[in-house]
């Protein structure tokens, strides 16, 4: 993980050691996982792409569809997105509190997924109302998955219902 990328962003090394932010790596074994309709490809790790077809199948005979909205991302993409709301005029605190600084994601690991429904496809709060997360807590653990970010988590992210990580 560059320190220039850190230090082109106004990310302070001890915002992250304050907040206990853990290193990950960038995941080179990596296989499409899903497709979307409009050519976007999804990467996750092998076993957690194995992992993540198990559970989606389940939850379609449950009655349940779920959405993969965002999975493997490169350092350079976090950089990028964090750059996207640098311009837009956001303050770095306000990002870093709903995104994770380069280096620090752990999409970075090709073990998570953002997941959302069909009837609510965006990544807010309000998806903890949906069936879909009720049979994700229910359910994901079964396959490995848990929920990274719940309330008052340690890292000081945003409450993020929607993003679960494979953890073999």
């Amino acid at each position: 993980m560059s320190l220039i990328i850190l230090e082109e962003l106004g990310i302070a090394e001890e915002l992250i050691q304050r907040r206990g932010l853990p290193l990950h790596a960038e995941e080179s074994d990596l296989i499409v996982a899903e497709t979307q309709q409009d050519g976007r490809t999804f990467l996750l790790t092998p076993a957690t792409a194995q992992a993540w077809h198990a559970m989606k199948h389940q939850a379609s005979i449950d009655g349940i569809d779920l959405v993969m909205i965002s999975a493997f991302r490169s350092v350079e993409r976090q950089a990028s997105i964090i750059r996207d709301k640098i311009t837009e005029g956001c303050e770095i605190n306000a990002i870093l509190e709903v995104c994770a600084p380069p280096g620090y994601s752990e999409h970075h690991t090709g073990r998570a997924i953002d997941i959302a429904s069909i009837d609510d496809p965006h990544l807010e709060i309000r998806f903890e109302l949906t069936p879909t997360f009720d049979w994700l807590t229910k359910h994901a653990a079964q396959f490995g998955f848990s929920m990274s970010y719940p309330r008052e988590n340690p890292f000081g992210f945003q409450y993020e219902p929607w993003h679960w990580c494979f953890r073999p």
